[in-house]
């Protein structure tokens, strides 16, 4: 059968018609006032192309590989086989009868949400595409344009490099009547913060892109569930709305009547029948739920619900945390040898000349060839293709641990970060000469250096198959998967930090949203084959991975990130053990991860939980590790030393069972100065050798001692030599350094230990 209607489906059906459609026919089961549905599901997809014949040069065009300079091609004529070929007569007229039967003269949102089937070990990671405002003349195109969106360069870009077969990888897509909305909004049926029983419900007029893109700043609504009470509202001014152009039937924005800008949205009678709906909802799902909403000629409609995710309704969405970061001063001068252009900082080592080439959106990222120099505002997931055939990059913003710095490093290319005016200061094609130490761009250089230059993995390589030993372990930071064959080949004892969350902000999605779109199954794959990456790479030697840390800033960035808080400094915000344990769904999803990768055999694997503050913390989330049916006694896992609070708390933290603790240095430093080191006022008085931050580590490795639990560093400091020496001085276990800082360290620790050896000799 080509569609499926909602009566058809339920929260079982995630791997046939993905979790958004899911949720939709589990709210029409509950009698919910859900517009009419219905759903092209995977099994039609497949149908489409073997029965059009396109399967097979379909999958030979995407067989490139995912650092094959042609996969751009690729994926632009995957997408135009799809969309130029005919849709078959039955198909066709099946999509074309349920819209009819929707309604002739409808307009309809076409949906797409890529999945699953009979694949027990993948994952999918594209952006697919989202239309509103459809009619039944162009439905069945925009159906292929939603199964093309499954070869998107992103998406192949992840598949290939995770080694996911695209046979496998099917798509369905959801078509729902639109409600010309008079009013629309999002409601969060509990304290999107606290969990507390009051209602938030945010409302603005017309369509309600305007309300979750942050074009508009809505009204905002607090209910009192129990007494029905309104707490508080908020009327803003409210300029802008989205609404249907009566011609054209595409979503316009257009200014509110000057008489409705400071108008109140919702009457009483519409705040109660929502606060009721909501409550309705919530009981049905057994959990908070975040609800968009349309009100049209009256009634009510829910056009989507989904496991409740936070918001700040204080402030509008900003984009990015590294907006203040700058601290480029983006001055022109000249030296003996060359004209400086811009400077700003020095985020990894290395000098490299090539052609700029502007980047100020993500389809700009084909023209980036190799050996050209990256220019862009600042770098995101998506842009890691690019980032690895570049010979260097320059950002407007960010500071030494933005994106940019930390995948940069990784990979061993240049960069500058911080510039402020780079993307303004420097044109396309221009010649230039970037120094990652200095953190300079100046005019000129050598293009033909890059071709001469060493492998990436080799540069790290020592220089000798015998490495430097140390009682002290020394390990490598990791941050991507993509790394893994490098950080390897430094030598070191393991892998002493594997940031999880850039598995995680590669999908392009929030977790919540991922999982709403395609199954949680899938979420879980990911997971597992991004650390497995390096598992496989680093084995038997151990790999610890920190649970998801992100700031919500960087949440924004991703698809469903709109529903994120707007933090003043994220950094103090809703990140780490705090945020998973708020989120427990999704924090057992990644446990679940952990899960399979032990019984798949990664013994190497262990757990490290971020921003702890006390041993509670560790609690909470060692009963949720059983909970998924984690040993917690055979595997190693331990905790992150990131505030004052987690290393005053060291011997209660000591004695909840962790095997280790690793310091976090970046933050345990701006924790207990006071200090934002991306902040141009103050970060000159970021110093990690500050006599506190010494205390608070040496205080916390002796106590660990006493407990016989293993201590660690994975920050920034891990790779100064300075606090290397203090550290091993100290009886550190390990030390985890930054790639290209491994075998250094070995070396510090080598002389370290037996200076220590010599004097207790004499």
């Amino acid at each position: 059968m080509a569609v499926l209607w909602l009566d058809d489906i339920g929260g079982d059906d995630l791997d046939t018609v993905g979790g958004k459609a899911a949720s939709l026919g589990e709210m029409w089961a509950a009698d919910l006032p859900v517009p009419p549905a219905f759903v092209v599901p995977t099994e039609t997809y497949r149908a489409f192309i073997e029965e059009t014949g396109i399967d097979e040069e379909l999958f030979d065009i995407v067989g490139v590989g995912a650092d094959d300079p042609d996969l751009a091609t690729a994926a632009k004529e995957a997408q135009e086989l799809i969309t130029e070929t005919p849709m078959p007569d039955s198909l066709r007229e099946e999509i074309l009868d349920a819209f009819d039967t929707v309604g002739e003269d409808a307009s309809v949102a076409v949906r797409s949400s890529a999945t699953l089937e009979d694949l027990e070990g993948a994952s999918f990671a594209g952006q697919q595409e989202t239309f509103l405002n459809i009619t039944r003349e162009s439905v069945v195109d925009r159906v292929r344009e939603c199964w093309a969106s499954l070869f998107t360069h992103r998406a192949l870009y992840y598949r290939q490099e995770q080694g996911f077969n695209h046979h496998k990888v099917d798509i369905a897509v959801v078509i729902q009547e639109m409600v010309d909305a008079d009013k629309s909004g999002v409601m969060f049926t509990s304290n999107p913060s606290t969990g507390a029983p009051e209602i938030t419900i945010e409302a603005a007029w017309g369509l309600g892109e305007a309300v979750v893109s942050g074009a508009v700043t809505p009204d905002n609504y607090v209910i009192e569930r129990s007494t029905g009470d309104l707490k508080a509202k908020t009327i803003a001014e409210k300029k802008v709305m989205h609404v249907r152009d009566a011609e054209t039937g595409e979503t316009v924005e257009r200014e509110v009547p000057d008489d409705k800008q400071s108008e109140r949205v919702l009457s009483e009678a519409e705040l109660t029948e929502l606060r009721e709906t909501g409550e309705m909802i919530e009981e049905y799902y057994g959990q908070p739920q975040d609800v968009e909403w349309a009100v049209h000629d009256g009634d009510v409609y829910l056009l989507q619900s989904r496991p409740i995710t936070t918001i700040d309704e204080a402030e509008e969405p900003t984009q990015g945390s590294a907006s203040d970061e700058g601290t480029g001063t983006g001055l022109a001068g000249g030296s003996e040898d060359s004209e400086l252009i811009l400077s700003g900082l020095g985020a990894t080592p290395g000098q490299a000349s090539g052609e700029v080439r502007l980047v100020t959106k993500l389809d700009q990222l084909d023209k980036v060839e190799e050996g050209d120099i990256i220019v862009t505002e600042m770098t995101t997931p998506d842009m890691v293709p690019a980032m690895k055939r570049g010979a260097g990059i320059v950002t407007n913003e960010g500071g030494t641990t933005s994106h940019a710095a930390i995948v940069s490093r990784e990979l061993g290319v240049p960069a500058v970060v911080g510039t402020e005016t780079g993307t303004e200061e420097l044109t396309d094609g221009q010649l230039v000469t970037i120094d990652g130490d200095k953190g300079t761009i100046t005019a000129g250089g050598n293009t033909e250096t890059k071709a001469d230059d060493e492998d990436a993995v080799e540069q790290v390589r020592p220089d000798t198959p015998v490495k430097p030993m140390t009682a002290t372990e020394v390990k490598v930071n990791v941050s991507i998967p993509s790394a893994a064959e490098r950080a390897a080949a430094t030598g070191a004892d393991g892998v002493g930090l594997l940031r999880i969350e850039h598995v995680i902000l590669s999908l392009d999605k929030t977790p919540e949203k991922f999982i709403a779109d395609n199954s949680k199954g899938e979420y879980i794959e990911a997971l597992v084959e991004g650390v497995r990456t390096v598992a496989d790479e680093f084995y038997p030697r151990p790999v610890r991975v920190r649970t998801l840390d992100a700031p919500t800033d960087e949440f924004r960035q991703l698809e469903g990130g709109e529903d994120e808080p707007v933090e003043h400094n994220p950094m103090l915000g809703y990140r780490g053990i705090r945020r998973s344990l708020d989120k427990p769904e999704a924090f057992r999803h990644e446990l679940d991860a952990f899960r399979k990768l032990y019984e798949l055999g990664y013994d190497n694997v262990e757990i490290m939980l971020p921003l702890i503050n006390d041993a509670e913390d560790i609690h909470r989330a060692k009963r949720m590790m059983k909970d998924v049916g984690i040993d917690t006694n055979k595997r190693t896992w331990g905790a992150m030393i990131e505030t004052p609070a987690a290393a005053l708390s060291a011997d209660a933290i000591a004695k909840s069972g962790v095997d280790f603790v690793s310091f976090g240095t970046n933050d345990l430093v701006q924790y207990t100065l006071a200090i934002d080191r991306n902040n141009e006022r103050v970060a000159d008085r970021y110093e990690a050798m500050h006599p506190a931050v010494l205390d608070l580590i040496s205080d916390t490795i002796d106590v660990c001692r006493e407990h016989n639990v293993s201590t660690s560093i994975c920050g920034q400091a891990g790779s100064d030599p300075e606090m290397v020496r203090y550290l091993v001085e100290e009886g550190v276990t390990s030390i985890s350094a930054n790639i290209d800082a491994v075998r250094d360290v070995q070396h510090e620790v080598k002389r370290v230990e037996q200076r220590l050896l010599l004097e207790s000799v004499r």
